[in-house]
């Protein structure tokens, strides 16, 4: 029967507070970066990849054809968090963060290159689909590397914390990825925007990859890392297993709650950044500036929400928390597209702000809840195994079957039963963890 393990002891072997400052530093920032790239491809994918690489048919199509693009990268993710998480739990954390950053840099910087249909024809749609899976792969691959980085480093009493910094990247990478657009929606016209601005913010995540080489060079690898490694004979690194086959056959249950936990929260996530986008710019005409702006807005308050809850749950447990997070989220669901149906830029800002805290309350302590579920030999493995399992479930598909819902049924409150029955699966197995660890 699979269990979860028992939380290991973070290591009181003492680090230099300006040693852990750096590291927790280049975590969040590794995240942000590659949270950025990862982002302006969506918001790319509502404003103008459907027209440039797939200008045939109506303009529903081309978005759904965008979106499918879109979720082609979730469907890599998995792919990335397996074979990072194989070396990262065998070779360590450090080298695939950096594998995973350079990867990102260069996708993402390919497809701000990349000419359109109009000029390369189908090739161009085929290469597209090819980076998009360079990004999923590469931020498969991240997301285990940075979290590790950071809750294996962290003091005891303050995992929850440490592991929020490596969280903070995706509303950093939002907040940035709608500025750099809004700036380039500013200076140009809409004729310009489409046919060069909108590869501006892609060309900026070139900067990625000098981050790369600075965790290559200053940052050491992870304490309980080394210790597990220091705790191995050499016979025994040697005939160890698979940390992938470790747990598929011993805790592929944990995982797939893990997953089931988190789907509805990157469900929403991308409902929100990109399917909202798409629906009040296309279907309710309202300004895309204007819509940007309140999706920054948003973003910012979870630089506060996020660490504020990662450090309540180091004090009341995480489960806890993480339950409050995903209640919410079910319960907001109705109202939330109710405001967003009347078309005001306020309401549409209310109902997305609360939304967006109750994302944040389940945000915050996840790195730190995922991480303990698993021992230091195969904690990448399983950690991103889970996360990446919830954003194949959630993200990836979210954006493309809120245009569906829509289409099929003609009314948003099919897209709030869509959040709210990923809710439940969310509730059902947070039940089912806690009641094997009742004390995280």
């Amino acid at each position: 029967m699979d269990t979860a393990p028992p939380a290991p002891p973070v290591p009181t072997t003492a680090l230099p507070k300006a040693n852990r400052r750096r590291v927790a530093t280049a975590a969040a920032l590794a995240s942000a970066v590659e949270w950025y790239d990862y982002f302006v491809f969506g918001i790319a994918a509502a404003l103008v990849l459907g027209d440039l690489y797939f200008p045939a048919g109506s303009p529903t199509a081309g978005v759904l054809a965008s979106f499918a693009t879109f979720a082609v990268g979730f469907l890599a993710r998995p792919l990335g968090g397996i074979v990072a998480g194989h070396l990262g739990d065998k070779r360590g954390r450090k080298p695939m963060l950096v594998l995973a950053l350079s990867l990102m840099g260069v996708a993402t910087t390919g497809i701000g290159l990349l000419p359109t249909y109009e000029t390369i024809g189908v090739a161009a749609p085929v290469l597209l689909v090819v980076l998009r899976v360079a990004q999923g792969i590469a931020v498969g691959a991240q997301w285990g590397g940075a979290m590790l980085l950071a809750t294996e480093y962290a003091p005891e009493g303050k995992r929850g914390v440490y592991g929020s910094v490596v969280q903070l990247g995706v509303p950093i990478g939002v907040v940035t990825a709608n500025s750099v657009f809004l700036l380039a929606g500013a200076f140009t016209t809409d004729t310009a925007f489409a046919a060069w601005g909108w590869r501006v913010p892609f060309l900026i995540g070139l900067f990625v990859l000098v981050l790369a080489w600075y965790i290559h060079t200053r940052v050491e690898e992870t304490p309980e890392f080394r210790e597990a490694e220091k705790a191995l004979t050499e016979k025994e690194k040697a005939e160890r297993s698979s940390p992938l086959r470790t747990i598929l056959r011993g805790h592929l249950g944990t995982v797939l709650l893990a997953g089931g936990s988190f789907a509805v929260n990157t469900a929403t996530f991308y409902i929100l950044i990109t399917g909202v986008l798409d629906y009040t710019t296309r279907e309710l005409d309202m300004k895309r500036g204007a819509v940007l702006t309140v999706s920054l807005c948003v973003s910012l308050t979870q630089l506060v929400l996020i660490p504020a809850a990662a450090a309540l749950s180091d004090r009341v447990g995480r489960i806890r928390i993480y339950a409050i997070g995903a209640a919410g989220i079910a319960l907001w669901a109705v109202p939330l597209f109710l405001l967003i149906d009347t078309g005001s830029l306020l309401w549409l800002a209310v109902g997305t702000f609360v939304a967006s805290c109750f994302l944040s309350i389940m945000y915050g302590p996840q790195a730190a809840l995922f991480a303990e579920l698993f021992t230091p030999e195969m904690r990448y493995t399983g950690a991103s195994l889970g996360y990446q399992i919830a954003a194949v479930l959630g993200g990836g598909l979210a954006p493309f079957l809120m245009v569906l819902l829509l289409e099929a049924t003609g009314t948003s409150m099919a897209v709030s039963g869509y959040i709210i029955g990923l809710a439940a699966i969310a509730l059902l197995s947070i039940k089912v963890l806690a009641s094997r660890a009742p004390s995280r």
